[in-house]
């Protein structure tokens, strides 16, 4: 396929070119430049810019089902893992009812421009095997995190208690069919647990300082700071920080391929903003994820616009706009390992087409601001993933 006079934001500068032409072929861009083939798939995209495809770095889309059940009351009321409302929702679910609006998640996210999503998969292995598929039959490309549903109390961790072989088992075949794992937090696991998740060679990740309360009850039962304790797991990414010190961040930066920052999930929970500015000062890789669907919806452009005003609001000089559009999509490549969230040779080909005539974006003076601030889903024209057009039309 062979698009023509098509505006992009090219390579992991997201540097803005106003016109050219681009090759896509066996499902990745090819070539930037050069002449359609005799007889090869040619389309007009004047007037359009392609977008990288955003990488939606933090979602749990099992909670589909529970959207605004639970507004009020403390963060562990609402989705802490062994007592929180959301999990007694999860397990009294019909495993058909919760595919189904999965899968309209995943419908919700490819029509804003996600084209690849990072969740966190409660249920163990039977939650899995729900979100595959859920996924499966949406043309979006989702990094499965799986764990298991068991969570270790104050005195197994402050006993320092392994997991026993039957938990070793559930977790190697959960590996076996997930893309890696993402813990619950350091403080539902012993050192040993963590050490023991460390070794798996997929994806690690897991929730770090995200309430005030986990950072203290960490220090309270172990004595050490709760990010410390998560980098036990060596993951490759850590999710939330929002309560990290400025040690935490260092040694995050050294220790981790980034942070993945949920700010409206953050401040619907009364819990915070993320200090984007200081992350990035400590020399942390960020990127972004719209965390559950229970309290917040998973649409990229309202987190991009929250993150810019919100951080300008509070430290009184905002995140550059183009800062914050590599963080919703090149940024959360770079943490994965995987060749998505940029336009560039080699890369798989997703993206979405922003009509740059679109009633609330012309005129586009600032590309990059305007995708941050003012592109919404009615301006996409089309989602390509993998080369192949899935929603919409040009």
């Amino acid at each position: 396929m062979f698009l023509k006079n098509v505006s992009i934001l090219y390579g992991k500068d997201l540097k803005y070119v106003a016109s050219t032409d681009l090759r896509v072929e066996g499902g990745v861009f090819k070539k930037v430049g050069g002449r359609p083939a005799s007889g090869e798939k040619t389309i007009d995209c004047d007037g359009l810019l392609l977008v990288p495809g955003f990488v939606n770095m933090h979602t749990h889309i099992g909670d589909s089902i529970a959207k605004d059940v639970v507004l009020n009351g403390t963060v562990d009321s609402k989705i802490h893992p062994m007592m929180g409302a959301k999990q007694r929702i999860l397990k009294n679910s019909r495993p058909d009812h919760l595919v189904s609006f999965m899968k309209n998640t995943c419908k919700s996210m490819l029509a804003r421009g996600i084209t690849t999503f990072v969740d966190f998969r409660e249920g163990g292995l039977d939650g899995v095997r729900l979100i595959k598929k859920a996924a499966s039959q949406v043309p979006i490309r989702p990094v499965i995190l799986g764990r298991l549903e068991y969570y270790q109390d104050k005195q197994q961790i402050q006993k320092n208690a392994a997991l026993d072989p039957v938990r070793k088992k559930e977790l190697r075949e959960i590996l076996l069919e997930s893309d890696g794992i993402g813990i619950s937090g350091a403080n539902e696991n012993s050192d040993s647990a963590l050490r023991h998740y460390s070794t798996a060679r997929k994806i690690r990740a897991i929730h770090s300082s995200e309430t005030k309360e986990s950072v203290e009850r960490s220090k309270r039962i172990t004595g050490m700071s709760e990010t410390v304790r998560a980098l036990q797991l060596k993951p490759h990414f850590l999710v939330h920080m929002t309560f990290a010190t400025k040690t935490d961040l260092v040694t995050a930066a050294r220790g981790t391929r980034g942070i993945v920052v949920c700010p409206r999930a953050n401040a619907a929970l009364a819990e915070g903003i993320p200090d984007c500015l200081g992350m990035a000062d400590a020399g942390c890789t960020v990127a972004i994820g719209t965390d559950n669907v229970m309290i917040n919806s998973p649409d990229m452009f309202r987190e991009m616009d929250y993150l810019w005003k919100v951080t300008m609001g509070t430290h009184k000089r905002g995140v550059k706009p183009k800062e914050i559009l590599k963080m919703a999509t090149v940024n959360g490549g770079l943490i994965l390992g995987k060749k998505v969230g940029s336009i560039e040779e080699g890369y798989l080909a997703d993206g979405f087409f922003v009509d740059k005539h679109a009633i609330d974006v012309e005129p586009m003076h600032d590309p990059h601001a305007s995708v941050v601030q003012r592109v919404a889903e009615p301006a996409i024209r089309a989602v390509m993933v993998g080369g192949r057009m899935v929603h919409g039309n040009i």
